[in-house]
């Protein structure tokens, strides 16, 4: 089957919708969102309020203006998300270059020898060279300059100051277990051990990316599956999120917190998650994963 259906015009979108049962009470205010959001992103927040989504019929009394609310909730969900991220991974960065950097050398991350997979660390090599070469940063201009006979790379605390959190996470979740660092880092964020962290940073990494493409995270199926350890040595959730809703993300939620709190002691996370549910009363949390009386578990005090 071939696509044919043709680009129709703004106020065609918006009679289309209208036919379709969507209530739109301002014709301006939804062509003036329509044409500096776009259909179909906003398409994504309107999709659980259609009954039939095959022929993209609207439940009764869905309306256009809590389509823009779900969309501008999701909009500042995904900058406290990005907020806690940056936090995260300053203090993953700072960790693997001060532990590793003692432990083996400061030039660790060229050492294959450490690594478990040599594909993954040829890969993360040349992920890390792509990082190198577009980097404006005076640091890693001046070095290249003033150690130009130097064949290796800049030290660890040069190089992977450029480096995304997703490569940090692949980094880290490829170093053999045989060394004490990978364990040490995960101890002192409150993971118990690497396997552990390797997979909520798995998870992190994946959602950073999702904010970093102002993609939906509202209602999404969220491709991480953090693994949970049984008796947290930190402050944990009572209400651990079952197994079969870790694609949502509130259990994500939860691990981000977790490691602020190891991060960022005093940071104010939770009382921020609070106030935004507050601003958007019309939506729900539990198409998050939100249990029901999450702000009173003592983990979000």
């Amino acid at each position: 089957m071939l696509y044919n259906k043709q680009s129709i015009s703004l106020p065609q979108q918006i009679q289309q919708l209208k036919a379709r049962g969507l209530v739109i009470s301002d014709e301006s205010t939804a062509e003036h969102h329509l044409r500096n959001i776009g259909y179909y992103r906003l398409a994504g927040d309107w999709w659980p309020m259609q009954s039939d989504k095959v022929n993209h019929v609207f439940k009764p009394r869905s309306r256009f203006e809590d389509v823009i609310a779900l969309y501008s909730f999701d909009s500042d969900l995904r900058l406290l998300v990005f907020k806690a991220i940056e936090r995260i991974e300053i203090g993953l960065r700072t960790r693997m270059i001060n532990h590793l950097s003692e432990e083996i050398d400061p030039w660790w991350f060229e050492n294959q020898a450490i690594f478990i997979n040599p594909n993954a660390f040829k890969t993360n090599l040349k992920s890390l060279d792509r990082e190198l070469s577009k980097s404006k940063e005076v640091f890693i201009q001046e070095h290249f300059k003033k150690y130009h006979t130097d064949h290796r790379r800049p030290p660890a605390w040069k190089s992977l100051e450029v480096a995304s959190f997703g490569l940090l996470s692949k980094l880290y979740g490829n170093l053999k277990p045989g060394i004490k660092s990978k364990d040490s880092i995960a101890q002192e964020l409150g993971t118990v051990n690497h396997s552990f962290l390797k997979s909520w940073l798995q998870s992190i990494s994946q959602i950073r990316n999702i904010c970093a493409h102002h993609s939906r995270l509202w209602n999404k199926n969220l491709p991480g599956r953090p693994k949970l350890m049984p008796n947290p040595p930190l402050l944990w959730v009572i209400d651990s999120p079952h197994v079969s809703k870790h694609h949502m993300l509130y259990v994500h939620l939860c691990c981000m917190t977790y490691l602020l709190d190891a991060v960022s002691p005093g940071h104010r996370y939770p009382e921020r998650l609070k106030h935004l549910f507050y601003s958007y009363r019309s939506v729900d949390p539990n198409a998050l994963g939100f249990p029901e009386r999450w702000q009173a578990d003592p983990f979000w005090q």
